[in-house]
C-alpha cells in the first residue's frame, strides 16, 4: 500500500510553473526523518545503503532518495515494522491517532505556516516550501513529538481496537 505519492500530487490541482519534484517534498521530508530516526525499512537496509548514508549525511535530500530508490512513492516496504505502525496512525487524517492529535499533513503546514507568518510572507502553496535541510529541521521537533505522543497513545490497550 502507498501511504503517498508524488504525481498524486503534480498529477491533480498543481500549481503552474514548479516542478514535479516540488510534488514529492513533504513526502520527502517525512522520509529524510524516518531515516534519521532509523524508522526505515529492511528493503532500503539491504538495498539503499549508500543513498541512506547520503542522507544521513545531507548529501542529498529525502525528496532526492524518495525520487531515486523509493519510484517517488512512500510504500510500506519502506518503513520499518515500529515505523509502519506510527505512519498508519499518523500520515492518514483520518485515524483515530489523527483525530486526536494531527496527521502529518496538517502539521507540516502548521509548522511552516507558522514559520512564514514570524517571517512576514506565505506560502503560495504547500509546493512552494522549499526543499532544504533548514526546512527539515523546522519540521523535525513536531514529528519527534508527534512519534513520542503516539508512542504513549498506541501503548494504551484502549487505542488498539481504533487505530
Amino acid at each position: 500500500m502507498a501511504f503517498d505519492k508524488m504525481e498524486w500530487h503534480y498529477g491533480g490541482d498543481y500549481p503552474e510553473g514548479l516542478p514535479d519534484e516540488n510534488g514529492g517534498t513533504h513526502i520527502g521530508m517525512f522520509l529524510a526523518w524516518i531515516i534519521a530516526r532509523d524508522l526505515i525499512g529492511e528493503m532500503h537496509h539491504e538495498n539503499s545503503q549508500e543513498a541512506i548514508r547520503r542522507v544521513l549525511k545531507r548529501e542529498i535530500t529525502g525528496r532526492d532518495f524518495l525520487i531515486t530508490e523509493c519510484d517517488e512513492r512512500l510504500w510500506e516496504e519502506d518503513i520499518s515494522e515500529e515505523g509502519l505502525a506510527f505512519v498508519q496512525d499518523y500520515y492518514d487524517s483520518e485515524t483515530a491517532f489523527a483525530q486526536q492529535y494531527a496527521d502529518y499533513l496538517q502539521d507540516y503546514c502548521d509548522v511552516f505556516d507558522a514559520h512564514a507568518a514570524a517571517n512576514g510572507f506565505e506560502y503560495e502553496s504547500i509546493y512552494h516550501i522549499e526543499n532544504s535541510w533548514e526546512n527539515v529541521d523546522r519540521l523535525m521537533p513536531t514529528l519527534d513529538k508527534r512519534y513520542q505522543e503516539w508512542q504513549v497513545w498506541h501503548r494504551n490497550p484502549a487505542n488498539s481496537d481504533e487505530s
